[in-house]
């Protein structure tokens, strides 16, 4: 067997590498990877005299002709690529070519192979956009609600319909939770990324090294046997487990407590945002272990090996928590990517888009008494609640699709459904049961697109101006939408009317309609 990589030199992709170098019967392993990415000469000395069958092509996922050389003669292509936050906010155009230009230079050499390799793509959770206590829980269905100016999520977005509508006979999509990596804290301590965490979002983490375990296991299951359809043109959600769902404060919380403090010690109720994040907590987060076993490490597992390699970090027990705040957590609040940045530099669109209002960023508490945390049994109002109530699954409050998405075998009635509930149409006046054959739908505004039964049902996509231009226009396709407003007004309001877009530069604006 042949195997081709994108992204193999990240810190998914190096687990996966690890859980790959364990399979026998892999004659090539075939690398994309940057020309000045310096990282894979670090692993091609971890793995001395273990390379022979390690082929690198150096290139870029935006380059068609890269594309063709990675994957002809190749049985398995796994995309790992991607331009993640940070980067994809200080980078944009970047995160535009790889994600979704990649991807489709990706997808389009594949298609015209006459033997296709079966592609393994990562999305996302950032698809599913913010989430909040009224709905904890989602599953693949759900809609696809990117937070307006998170590139990232509206790249991983295009590129991920571009796999699901695609001519490819094998395709599987695995649409990736938080990932807790060897190199998080340093990455999120070099912008003000950390402040776009609400504290009350429930968050579902995965290690990098679980996911290396996935990908080794379905490739091994893969070989002997081919998965079949139980596998192969699926879409799943890559989640930890039970005991991996926090919510934001709580992960922070755990984060400094290798310094020895708590998150009280080191932020204030005002640092962070109140919406527009990304992250839910899985109601099918079990299917792909059922189906791998996976799932070996939790939060505590990964902290406690922060702590061994990262001694620097338990240094910081000896310094006042004052100075590390003051030095450290504040000095990132002055970065171009931090709330109080967008509030001294008057950029509104930010602010409102992360808070709903200038006025509500300036009435956030200062002190954390006043502020409701779910952990502490206070909803996002201040009202009362039981949060271990809320994190059993059991009680997980989930969404109206118009049909029950638990059953294998559509109807006509139930495609109809769905797309009426999203204020739109089946244009298409037959169904023969098909799930990937191509339907004609209506969307909210009228305009007609092509996409399966499948990726609109079971995916959740259904086709708006997100998907063409880095705009989003939710608060207006909302008041249409009964399937998106189950979601968006957990955290807006009926009343907003704002256009959310960037310029041809990435700068933010916002345009907003006066009701009338």
């Amino acid at each position: 067997m042949n195997i081709a990589f994108t992204g193999i030199t990240g810190n998914v992709g190096q687990e996966v590498l690890n859980e790959v170098m364990k399979l026998s019967g892999i004659e090539k392993m075939r690398f994309l990877v940057l020309p000045d990415d310096k990282r894979i000469k670090k692993l091609k000395k971890r793995y001395r005299g273990k390379t022979d069958n390690w082929e690198v092509i150096f290139g870029n996922i935006g380059d068609k002709t890269a594309c063709r050389k990675l994957v002809e003669g190749i049985d398995y292509v796994v995309n790992l690529a991607a331009v993640i936050p940070p980067h994809s906010d200080k980078f944009p155009q970047k995160a535009v070519e790889c994600n979704e230009i990649g991807v489709n230079n990706l997808v389009g050499v594949i298609e015209g192979l006459k033997k296709q390799p079966k592609l393994i793509h990562f999305s996302t959770v950032a698809l599913y956009g913010n989430r909040n206590s009224r709905h904890l829980y989602g599953r693949v269905g759900d809609p696809l609600l990117v937070s307006p100016f998170d590139i990232y999520s509206a790249t991983k977005l295009r590129g991920e319909f571009r796999v699901l509508e695609s001519k490819i006979e094998k395709w599987a999509v695995l649409r990736e939770t938080a990932v807790l990596h060897k190199n998080m804290l340093a990455d999120n301590m070099s912008d003000g990324l950390m402040f776009h965490t609400c504290f009350n979002a429930p968050l579902e983490w995965v290690t990098a090294h679980d996911s290396g375990v996935l990908v080794g296991n379905i490739l091994k299951a893969d070989m002997e046997k081919d998965l079949g359809d139980k596998f192969w043109r699926k879409c799943f959600n890559i989640g930890g487990g039970e005991k991996n769902r926090l919510i934001g404060y709580e992960t922070l919380n755990d984060g400094f407590k290798i310094i020895g403090g708590t998150c009280k010690d080191f932020f204030k109720p005002y640092y962070n945002s109140l919406r527009n994040f990304h992250g839910m907590w899985f109601y099918d987060g079990d299917v792909l272990d059922k189906m791998f076993a996976y799932q070996k490490q939790d939060t505590r597992t990964y902290w406690n090996e922060v702590k061994k390699s990262h001694k620097i970090f338990q240094a910081g027990r000896a310094v006042p928590k004052v100075f590390i705040r003051k030095f450290v957590i504040d000095k990132l609040r002055n970065d171009k990517n931090a709330p109080k940045y967008w509030f001294e530099h008057k950029d509104r669109a930010r602010l409102v888009a992360y808070f709903g209002s200038e006025g509500r960023y300036l009435a956030l508490p200062r002190k954390w008494k006043d502020f409701p945390l779910l952990i502490e049994n206070k909803d996002e109002e201040g009202g009362e609640i039981d949060y271990q109530n809320l994190h059993d699954i059991k009680n997980a409050k989930l969404i109206d699709y118009g049909f029950d998405i638990s059953k294998e075998n559509l109807t006509l009635k139930d495609l109809q459904n769905v797309a009426k509930m999203h204020g739109g149409a089946l244009i298409s006046r037959s169904y023969n049961g098909d799930l990937y054959k191509k339907l004609q739908w209506k969307t909210q505004d009228g305009e007609e697109f092509s996409a399966s039964a499948y990726t609109v049902a079971y995916c959740g996509h259904f086709y708006n101006i997100t998907y063409k231009k880095n705009t989003w226009d939710f608060d207006r396709l909302s008041k249409k939408d009964k399937i998106y407003a189950q979601i968006w007004y957990d955290s807006h309001q009926e009343n907003e009317n704002h256009l959310y877009y960037f310029d041809d530069d990435f700068n933010a604006h916002i345009k907003t309609e006066v009701n009338k």
